[in-house]
Formats: structure tokens, sequence, C-alpha cells
């Protein structure tokens, strides 16, 4: 079959592709953002980009069926054309529920925070325990072969709570049906289609009522968010992990990297890795619970995650020069910005750190967070903000807040000369965007190898 994708580039939407060519299908796609690590992936899987949505770029690759990412709306043109045309379409989530987990035991992975990551840790666990694991991570992993895998037993998979598509505009995460559920967190994020919490919650409950009792759902102990959600109605047994729940850990390192195992009191393992932060210690102690519920050890489970790699755009470091440190992290929420800087204060307590955020995601350019956002660069000794011209708010709002450590930038060549000024040695540096940056990285290596 002739597979066409809108929107291909997206992190979920490059994992389908990945797995649709797995699946024997000739796989092509559009999209209007091309940057890696996702086209670099897609390209070396053999799957045809076309950058922009054309019509006449659709028609030549004359597809069997469309899948329609959530980034197209109606009034787009080739909407309109797949539309009156009566193409066949299909929205991301039910083609892969049809397609591949309505036939195995699904492991899913929902959450505001650290839905990729900790996936990426579960699907390690039951891959190092033997298990044929097929999986579904919306990231290019550090050290697993791709974003997807068919495999041939259970399925992981990353189940995020963005509408599905602009013909359906319930969460994705309601159509997979998983038998075990990992609910790590939950805020209020995604300003552009929730008005509030609360309907976040009911989404989540439209989730938990598909989960069979005989299955599990694994949740943090002190969580208002997620224990709203299951107040609406909960059917399975659940397990908790964190401070005061099942799973606990007590950390050997003050920065998270190495840190041991309890579950109900009792020491069950070690871990010890690359990893910084609290909150992969939870993400950690969620995937050991999620894998303990189709029988791996935990013990075994530890052992997996000893050395675990982690995940391309977390925290990944992009180079060092002249003893300044340049990392590329995901975060765009003040709660993953708060966690990511504050695992790295902990890691090097004598290093300044440099923060640089592009407000790239639908609740950041809206302004959704204006008003907590500062408070998470609590530990960051620089600030520097892109206000692109996308942002719909006053970025110099929080310079206000965040005083002379803080500036407030127009343009990317701004932003670049701005840290090359601040920057010495020994400084980390952390560029944090959920989209492309504006090709920052390269650029800012570039600029801090010229320096004298």
């Amino acid at each position: 079959m002739r597979l066409h994708i809108i929107g291909i580039c997206g992190t979920i939407m490059g994992s389908l592709g990945v797995l649709a060519k797995q699946l024997g299908h000739t796989v092509t796609g559009q999209d209007q953002d091309v940057y890696p690590p996702m086209s670099t992936q897609l390209e070396a899987q053999g799957l045809t980009l076309i950058p922009g949505y054309e019509i006449k770029d659709l028609e030549a690759c004359q597809p069997d069926l469309i899948i329609i990412g959530n980034v197209a709306s109606r009034g787009w043109p080739i909407v309109e054309h797949i539309l009156n045309r009566n193409l066949p379409y299909i929205s991301g989530a039910q083609w892969l529920y049809e397609a591949i987990l309505k036939n195995r035991h699904t492991l899913a992975v929902s959450g505001t925070h650290g839905k990729t990551t900790t996936t990426t840790m579960l699907t390690t666990i039951l891959r190092h325990s033997g298990l044929a694991t097929g999986y579904f991570i919306g990231g290019v992993p550090q050290a697993l072969p791709a974003s997807a895998d068919l495999g041939h037993t259970h399925f992981v998979l990353e189940a995020d709570e963005y509408d599905t598509a602009f013909f359906d505009k319930r969460a994705k995460l309601v159509h997979y049906h998983p038998r075990t559920l990992i609910i790590n967190n939950l805020e209020y994020d995604h300003a552009d289609i929730y008005p509030d919490v609360a309907s976040i919650q009911r989404q989540f409950h439209h989730l938990v009522r598909t989960i069979p009792g005989e299955g599990r759902i694994i949740v943090p102990a002190q969580d208002p968010g997620v224990a709203g959600a299951l107040a609406l109605g909960c059917w399975t047994p659940t397990v908790t992990f964190g401070l005061g729940g099942a799973w606990t850990a007590r950390k050997i390192k003050d920065d998270g990297s190495a840190f041991a195992v309890y579950l109900q009191g009792q020491k069950v393992g070690e871990i010890v890795w690359g990893m910084l932060g609290d909150h992969n210690v939870n993400n950690a102690l969620a995937a050991l619970a999620a894998a303990e519920h189709v029988g791996i050890a935990p013990a075994q489970g530890c052992a997996a995650l000893t050395g675990f790699q982690g995940v391309k755009r977390r925290l990944e470091v992009r180079g060092v020069v002249n003893n300044i440190t340049v990392y590329d992290d995901f975060a765009h929420h003040p709660t993953a910005i708060r966690t990511t800087l504050e695992g790295l204060r902990h890691r090097l307590p004598h290093s300044r750190i440099i923060a640089v955020l592009e407000p790239r995601s639908a609740s950041m350019k809206m302004g959704a967070f204006k008003d907590s956002l500062a408070a998470s660069f609590g530990v960051a000794d620089h600030v520097v903000l892109y206000q692109s011209p996308e942002v719909k708010w006053d970025l110099s709002h929080l310079t206000t807040q965040l005083g002379s450590r803080a500036q407030c930038l127009t343009s990317i060549p701004a932003v670049i000369a701005a840290i090359v000024q601040q920057a010495q040695a020994g400084d980390q540096v952390v560029l944090m965007s959920n989209g492309g940056f504006g090709g920052i990285y390269a650029a800012l290596l570039e600029a801090l190898a010229a320096q004298p």
C-alpha cells in the first residue's frame, strides 16, 4: 500500500512513518518544517520527504491512504483537495491502533512531562529482558535504532493528550486501549485546545475508561492533577510511585545520577546512569512499575537502566567549545524548564548556567505561562529570551521579574551574540525549544569557536 503522511516530520507522525515502512508500505510525506533529528532519521529509514504542502506533490505520490496529522486544518488547500476529491484519509492515532495495537498487549506512557524519556526507559527494560517488544516513541532515542519498531510481542508507546486531527478533536491517547498505563503527571498545557486543567483531566478520564479491570495504572503518589482525573472514575488497580508511593527511590548522588530503588520499603536494586534530576528518577520508577506488570523483576529492570543513554534533545550535548558546553533541550513548559536546570545545577554546582529559551509551543506563544515562567529559571545565572514574531506577548515582562540576569532579544543573530558575550570557560549553555530554534545550534558553536 502507498501511504502518504501530512505533517510527517512531527515527532508522532515521523514514528508512524517508520512503522508503516516496516510493515512493507511505500511511505511518502509532506511537511513545512523539515529539520533534524527527525528528518535525518526518516531519510535514513528510506522515507521520501517533500517540503511544503503542494497539491501537485500529493497527487504525484498517488497514495492509497492519507494519514493526516493534527498540524493540518480546514481551509488548507491540500486538506480541501483531499475532502473535495473524496480521497481516503485517517488519523495517525486511529491508523496505529488498527494496524498494530489491537492485537498486542499495549503499554502506554502518558502525562504532561517525561513521556518520551519514560517510553524509552520502558522499551529498554523490556528489550533488555529478552522480550521482542515493539515501540513507538515521540523522539529519537540515543541507543535504539529508530524512534519506532514493530517488534513481535508487547508494544510500548508514547500516548500524548493533544487532539487527534481536524476531524477528530479527542485526545490521541483515547484511541490506544492499553492494558498497562503510566500517567507520569498532569498539569495545564496545550492552551490552544484546552481552556483549563479540568478539560485535560476529562480526556485522561476517557482513557482510564478503556483500561481493563485486569490491567494496571501506574500513577504518582502525590500529584493533584492525576488524582483529579482518577476521581472521575477508575475501574483498574493502581500502583503508585514517588514520595509516599509503593515504588520509591533514595538518591546516592544529589543530581540523580545514582539511586537505590525500593518496592514496598524493600530495596530491589540500584541504578547508575548519565541521566540527571529528580524527574528522571521518577520516570525510572514508573517504567520499572510498568515492566513489573508484564513479568520483569525489579532487579532486572534496574540492571537494564544502568547506563541508560536517554533521548536526543533531552539535555543533549551538542558541542564543547573553549570549555563551554552547549546543550539542546526540548523543555517547553515551566515545570520541565525548572527540573532540567535544577538537575544540571545538582551535577555542576559550581558552573554558571546560561538558559536560552525559544517559546515555541502553542501554550508558550499564547502566553499561558507568562506569570509562572520566570520562577522556572531560578537556578540559572543568566537567561536569554528569544522574542520571535510568532510570540504574541511581550517577553520583556520576564526581564522585569528576573532583573539584570535576563535579556530579551528579537533575532537569532542577536541571541547568538549575547551568548558569546556572556559565556566564559566552564559555562553550561542550555538551548531550550521544542522546535528548530532557527538553526541556532551549529551557528552558536561556530561563533564560540571564533572567539580568541
